[in-house]
């Protein structure tokens, strides 16, 4: 009697042993992958195409990363409907820190009363379907022409080219990088102030607009300025102003489109920072703000963006994401004083 009670709790203590290894073996992989993240590459969708401004923001922290922490980022291009097509794939990730976007202004702050207006739907919400993680960088927008265009029709400065749209509406082609984005709405911002009308024009992406329009196809752009830089140094593009309230450090004699054309209130900032889908855990959150804002402020990022044109920033989760709110407000005033539309 006694051996088969002493074999009865030998029993029950081995299950229970077992079962307790087991619910640790179980479980500690999780543990494990959350303090030992990333252990794998993160998927960094950039919604645009290779060679724009978004994309050469991105890569320099990539690099970085890579570098210092021995992150292994993969940038992924996925270009469209103004960047929506690569912000709903992030959306609808899993909020395990492996998916970030590069989100923008178009992204984050004009699309969503853009595609809205009128009934329409985002296929996401830059809010409740995302975790802001850090801006990362500011830059100017850049107004530039086709040289030939601005030649043939005597146009040096901004009141030129406002004095030749009025005298022929709808005749200059204004190219974009797509609908919604900041490109886009520098443009609709100048016509809704200029009281001119110019057809506007959207590509996938800046960099075949920019190459259209230096062949002729189209005649001006308010291109983001890392994207033209080069082009204008090299005189393939004629740049008569920045879109921003103050001049550009790359570009200190080029005047503010609002100084040149007396339009106090014109200002269209492009900016561009690291979100990943909503709900990502707060330790992983911590992780990622912490290392990117590192890499954002180190001498390597830094002369990089200063020598494009960029302002580098760098701020707390909780700062971006008010940042963003401020940013919808913005632009839903804006989208509607201009009567933008979805082209």
């Amino acid at each position: 009697m006694i051996q088969s009670k002493l074999l009865n709790v030998f029993v029950r203590t081995t299950l229970l042993f077992a079962a307790l290894l087991g619910f640790l073996i179980g479980t500690s992989p999780i543990s494990v992958a959350q303090s030992d993240y990333p252990n794998k590459p993160i998927r960094y969708v950039i919604p645009f195409p290779a060679g724009g401004a978004t994309d050469n923001i991105a890569r320099p922290l990539q690099n970085e990363l890579l570098n210092t922490l021995k992150w292994n980022i993969i940038i992924d291009n996925k270009p469209g409907a103004g960047g929506n097509i690569g912000a709903e794939i992030v959306a609808k990730s899993a909020p395990d820190g492996y998916t970030w976007l590069m989100a923008s202004v178009g992204t984050h702050g004009i699309n969503l009363p853009l595609y809205t207006q009128g009934g329409g739907k985002l296929p996401f919400d830059p809010i409740k379907e995302f975790t802001p993680i850090t801006l990362v960088a500011e830059l100017p927008n850049v107004l530039v022409l086709n040289p030939e265009f601005a030649s043939k029709n005597k146009i040096n400065t901004v009141n030129d080219l406002i004095a030749y749209a009025r005298a022929n509406p709808g005749k200059v082609n204004m190219a974009s990088s797509g609908n919604g984005t900041s490109i886009h709405m520098a443009g609709e911002l100048f016509k809704s102030m200029t009281k001119t009308f110019m057809v506007h024009l959207p590509y996938r992406g800046s960099p075949p607009a920019v190459t259209d329009l230096m062949a002729g196809n189209v005649d001006i752009m308010f291109d983001n300025l890392p994207s033209s830089i080069n082009y204008i140094r090299a005189g393939r593009l004629k740049a008569l102003a920045v879109t921003t309230s103050k001049r550009s450090p790359a570009f200190p004699d080029l005047p503010t489109i609002a100084e040149a054309a007396n339009l106090p209130g014109y200002e269209a900032t492009s900016w561009f920072g690291v979100v990943g889908p909503a709900n990502m855990p707060a330790d992983i959150l911590n992780k990622d703000s912490t290392a990117l804002m590192a890499a954002i402020n180190s001498p390597s990022v830094k002369e990089k963006y200063l020598a494009m044109g960029a302002q580098p920033v760098g701020n707390t989760p909780a700062q971006f994401s008010t940042f963003i709110k401020n940013e919808i407000t913005k632009w839903t005033k804006v989208v509607k004083d201009s009567g933008a539309k979805v082209d």
